[in-house]
């Protein structure tokens, strides 16, 4: 997840924990708890909030709260039901979705099979440029949802109307049960329907058949444990109140304030003097000190994060894989985590996580290793730019590794180099997006399901939800997609791997750390676990009495 991204995988994964630390939850949660309590949580300004527009980890969050999944994960990564009876399938291409009786949206509608068929629709159908429309893309019918401009001229607005504005391969069985065809056999998509974009809309969402009705998202009612409290206050915060008509695992606070931060240095200063109760990544800045700082309420717990650099391969001065790999060898990852990030991360020397299953350490062999000599004769010989910018979220505490990054990089190849801030992660995404210059871009990944898969096709493929970098090899999309349809993991996972080593040859993008969660809490909170997915569990969580 476009962390997204975040950001933002089904079989059992072998959970690697980096610079273990402390545990997620505290080792004495003894003591009452007050369940009416309003707790508040640190997050960025989220980008959107309509599932299936929100694929990075601040939207997720507060989605987290006001929706109910179909799945969610147990500790061995493996989906189990929630907001599903049952999910099942005898051919891995026609699945069928049961949902549980009794839930309810925020307004009181109840929650049915067409909650679910109405919102994938609109979230699938190409012209409403939803960011996690690609989710859809296995589901039969896809690609008659979508249209591109044969003059090759920006906008959707340019483009003709798509064949279809529904997806052939969703079908009502009746209000409480679904099928979902897929183009073809995938099967890990139980665990796919644990992401963002699948939640439920009601029908009081919509304008019209398919036409979201305006003002909405500042207003979103979900089906999960706390429902929106007034409307989403932008650059302040969001709030959410327990919903009491609640059918699953209730919370055991009344309330979350998500707050919203520009820097997260403020939001650490907040958290000290317990005016904010979890900020959910120590800044780089005071890691040294956090430990001493927050004593037993510093924490650290597993996590799916993938840090890497980008290319805008559209970009002449970045055409070149050459280009693009010597940069990579110029930097020293171990350096950095160990001046900047205290121990606290994992040099990344591959592409997908070592949360998931298939990952394999140091794919990118010489290309990630660092040699400065090597890198700047390559670098000369592939005629690299003169000048190198590293744009960055300055709402996510990524300052001192930037800076850190292009000292070396003016060190080791000669060449000026400059750290660029956009104040909101936001701000960056629509500069991507729009494909407006803004050299190298710091970006992150926190997976959206466990599976090798949604390391690859999300970020590199050709129409990828999150390939920003306008990165495309014909052979690279074949392989996984042949994974995807593969009759057991094992198999999969062979052509994910094949996968992986074209970028290793291509190098689309740098891969820098992989991330363990480094948060902590406030005095006045108890019980405070973060997932693989960089989210607070708010069902965990306690206010102390």
């Amino acid at each position: 997840m476009r962390g997204k991204t975040l950001k933002m995988a089904v079989a059992t994964t072998a959970i690697t924990l980096i610079a273990t630390g402390c545990s997620s939850s505290d080792p004495d949660d003894s003591g009452s708890s007050n369940s009416n309590a309003v707790v508040s949580i640190e997050i960025a300004e989220p980008q959107h909030l309509i599932p299936s527009n929100t694929t990075e980890t601040s939207g997720a969050q507060v989605l987290a709260a006001l929706f109910s999944p179909l799945v969610d994960f147990d500790k061995d990564n493996k989906p189990y039901e929630v907001a599903a009876e049952s999910i099942t399938s005898t051919d891995n291409t026609l699945w069928t979705v049961k949902l549980k009786d009794g839930y309810t949206f925020h307004n009181g509608e109840k929650v049915t099979s067409d909650s679910y068929i109405n919102a994938w629709n609109y979230g699938a159908y190409g012209p409403n440029g939803q960011g996690g429309a690609y989710f859809w893309e296995k589901v039969d019918g896809y690609a008659d949802l979508q249209s591109t401009d044969p003059d090759g001229e920006e906008g959707p607005q340019k483009a003709p109307e798509p064949k279809a504005k529904k997806l052939t391969g969703l079908a009502k069985v009746d209000d409480l049960t679904f099928t979902v065809k897929l183009a073809a056999p995938f099967s890990e998509f139980k665990a796919v329907l644990g992401y963002t974009s699948f939640y439920p809309l009601p029908a009081a969402a919509w304008q019209s058949d398919g036409v979201l009705k305006e003002g909405f998202e500042d207003a979103i009612v979900g089906n999960g444990p706390f429902k929106l409290k007034g409307a989403w206050q932008h650059d302040q915060g969001i709030e959410v109140e327990k919903y009491d008509a609640y059918p699953g695992e209730k919370p055991k606070v009344g309330g979350v304030n998500f707050k919203i931060y520009q820097q997260l240095t403020s939001a650490y200063a907040d958290l000290q003097a317990d005016n904010l109760d979890v900020v959910k990544t120590i800044p780089t800045e005071v890691l040294s000190s956090a430990q001493t700082d927050l004593g037993d309420r510093f924490k650290q717990s597993p996590a799916s994060t993938f840090q890497f650099v980008a290319f805008p391969t559209f970009q002449p001065e970045f055409a070149k894989a050459e280009v693009r790999k010597a940069i990579s060898q110029a930097i020293d990852r171990d350096e950095i985590i160990k001046a900047v990030f205290k121990g606290s991360q994992k040099s990344a020397r591959s592409f997908v996580s070592p949360v998931v299953a298939g990952y394999r350490d140091n794919t990118c062999a010489d290309a990630c290793v660092f040699d400065a000599a090597k890198a700047k004769a390559a670098y000369t010989a592939a005629g690299g730019p003169a000048k190198l910018q590293i744009s960055y979220n300055g709402d996510g505490g990524h300052k001192e590794w930037v800076d850190a990054t292009c000292n070396q990089l003016k060190t080791n190849l000669g060449v000026e180099c400059v750290g660029t801030a956009e104040p909101k992660f936001a701000d960056l995404l629509t500069k991507v997006e729009s494909k407006t210059p803004v050299g190298m871009f710091r970006m992150g990944w926190v997976m959206d399901y466990p599976s090798m898969e949604n390391y690859l096709g999300p970020l590199y493929s050709t129409n990828g939800s999150s390939n920003y970098y306008g990165y495309s090899n014909p052979a690279f999309d074949a392989l996984v997609k042949e994974g995807a349809s593969a009759p057991s993991l094992d198999e999969a996972i062979k052509k994910y791997q094949a996968a992986e080593d074209i970028l290793v040859q291509d190098m689309p993008v740098i891969p820098l750390r992989f991330g363990q969660n480094t948060f902590g809490h406030s005095n006045k909170v108890k019980n405070v676990e973060i997932d693989l997915f960089n989210r607070v569990n708010l069902l965990k969580i306690e206010a102390v009495s």
